[in-house]
């Protein structure tokens, strides 16, 4: 086994350490990694472009947990999948993308699909990237990169392999395995200040982001304290929906400062509070803030915490737990958590008319358990306010990076990942167009996978936004395609609904279909 040319290695190695599908395209620089994909027992799939090929890694991994495997070619390859790398690294998504790269170009010129730093260039969008020289150094960096999905923040990694290196023998075995690891825990004395200050609050407000979405017992712990809540739009889910004391997915919405200001104690749990999560320069707290996180740098950002805590969040919330024995004496009323929800839905609905009605018969067509991927859209931008969630990583959108095109391949991958369960893409005209080629891969698959495209004939969003900016709308006009035929001719089913009703039941039957159906939606559906 160790005389295997070290490109068929790898994917045996890959296959050892649990990873089961590959995403990508082959080339005349990467067919080495091709050699072994089918003696490992692993599965490719051949994605339309690497940029259609890193949204599904990225998907499948949202939806999984497991690491997205990505094969590219040198140059174009390694570019084309730099905005999904980028998408990753934003958004916190275990992505490894393994790429071929030249033997030399310090001394040549004019070689096929080289590029002055691959290295460098992939690293300007994921958390490292490293050429292996050996095959040991193969086997090393494939293994730091798995063992740091499991114990760090997880973010894409690059490692780029010498075309000579891949044909060649590997000369070794590939190592054991590494020991499993856990994330770390706090110090009891931390856990136990947390406590004393939630003891001494009448307002306690705990706002949980993407970085809690493994804690499934945090709407009892908010429940049985009577501590009222928020979330980040990647952290939806985590408490549900009905919570009387938990206000919903609102810090994009500026009045929620108001709230946040109305609070003695601000706990935040795996959240960055980015500009994406808030849009606005503050939080809006005035009382002091404890932050829990597994991320050094979120813990010193400028938001000024009070208290840090550098451990897992499920840790922290479940020592926690355990050091209460009945509710706390909290100020919050349901009453006044209904009215600021009330109001803000009012406000949604004044500011992207229709779209509400519209998402709340699309959820009523879906089942419980659906996941959900969406693209840079209107629709999506609405809903993913006031859509409320069964579970958490349910809904998964581009937040940070903000891609588009990034909902049909990621949707792709993510129901490869899930098998039988049901997975829904909802893209916006202009972005369904970026990656529309991957809807071969979807009809090739035969993947039960209803595509919504919402269509207002027009990049509304910037249409908008150039006019509270008092620039005259330029651009932002473009001739579409008719999306039936489009989607008959990938040999997808269709379906144009012109009602709501129209729309429950084009889903429900798109989600018992063998193979996507593409299923055009206007602004004018009532």
């Amino acid at each position: 086994m160790s005389q295997r040319p070290l490109g068929a290695q790898i994917s045996h190695m890959l296959k050892d350490r649990g990873v089961e599908v590959i995403f990508g395209i082959p080339g005349v620089h990467n067919q080495e990694m091709y050699r072994g994909i089918e003696e490992a027992g692993l599965t490719h799939v051949l994605a339309r472009h690497e940029q259609g090929a890193g949204f599904m890694a990225d998907g499948y991994a949202r939806a999984t947990g497991r690491a997205g495997v990505c094969y590219v070619i040198t140059g174009p390859g390694v570019c084309n999948i730099m905005t999904p790398m980028g998408q990753a690294y934003s958004d916190s998504v275990p992505m490894l993308v393994l790429s071929s790269c030249l033997d030399e170009t310090s001394a040549t010129r004019g070689q096929l699909h080289q590029m002055k730093d691959q290295q460098g260039a992939a690293a300007t969008v994921c958390d490292w990237s490293d050429t292996a020289r050996t095959a040991n150094a193969a086997y090393t960096l494939i293994d730091r990169a798995l063992f740091e999905f499991e114990s760090a923040r997880k973010r894409p990694k690059h490692i780029t392999l010498p075309i000579g290196l891949l044909e060649g023998p590997s000369g070794s075995e590939f190592p054991p395995a590494r020991p499993d690891v856990a994330l770390p825990d706090p110090l009891m004395s931390q856990v136990v200040g947390l406590g004393e200050l939630l003891n001494e609050a009448k307002r306690p407000l705990f706002i949980f982001g993407g970085g809690a979405v493994h804690i499934d017992f945090a709407g009892t712990v908010m429940s049985d304290l009577g501590i009222a809540s928020m979330t980040t739009y990647a952290g939806r889910g985590i408490i549900p929906a009905e919570d009387p004391l938990h206000f919903g997915a609102c810090l994009a919405r500026g009045s929620s400062a108001d709230v946040i200001a109305s609070a003695d104690l601000v706990v935040v749990m795996g959240s960055e509070l980015s500009e994406v999560d808030l849009w606005r320069d503050t939080l809006g707290h005035t009382c002091p803030m404890v932050r829990v996180d597994i991320d050094p740098e979120v813990l010193c950002d400028r938001h000024g915490a009070d208290h840090v805590i550098l451990a897992d969040c499920f840790a922290v919330l479940d020592q926690l737990s355990e050091m209460f024995e009945g509710s706390l004496d909290t100020a919050w009323t349901p009453q006044e958590v209904a009215d600021a929800r009330a109001k803000w839905r009012s406000e949604i609905e004044i500011e992207r008319p229709g779209i509400p009605a519209v998402a709340d018969a699309l959820r009523a067509a879906l089942p419980s358990d659906t996941m959900i991927f969406s693209d840079m859209t209107q629709f999506a931008y609405a809903a993913k306010e006031i859509w409320p969630m069964d579970k958490p990583s349910h809904w998964h959108h581009p937040y940070g990076f903000g891609t588009l095109g990034y909902a049909l391949p990621a949707a792709i991958g993510g129901k490869i990942g899930l098998g039988d369960l049901p997975v829904v893409a909802i893209a916006g005209d202009y972005g369904f167009q970026y990656s529309l080629q991957e809807l071969m891969v979807a009809v090739e698959l035969e993947l039960s996978l209803p595509i919504i495209i919402w269509d207002n004939g027009k990049l509304g969003e910037i249409e908008d936004s150039m006019v509270r900016a008092q620039i005259a709308p330029n651009a932002v006009i473009q001739k579409n395609p008719d999306f039936v035929k489009l989607g008959q001719a990938y040999g997808a089913a269709t379906a144009a609904p012109k009602t709501l009703q129209d729309l429950t039941e084009a889903v429900r039957t798109a989600l018992k279909a063998k193979g996507p159906t593409i299923i055009h939606v206007t602004a004018d559906i009532r």
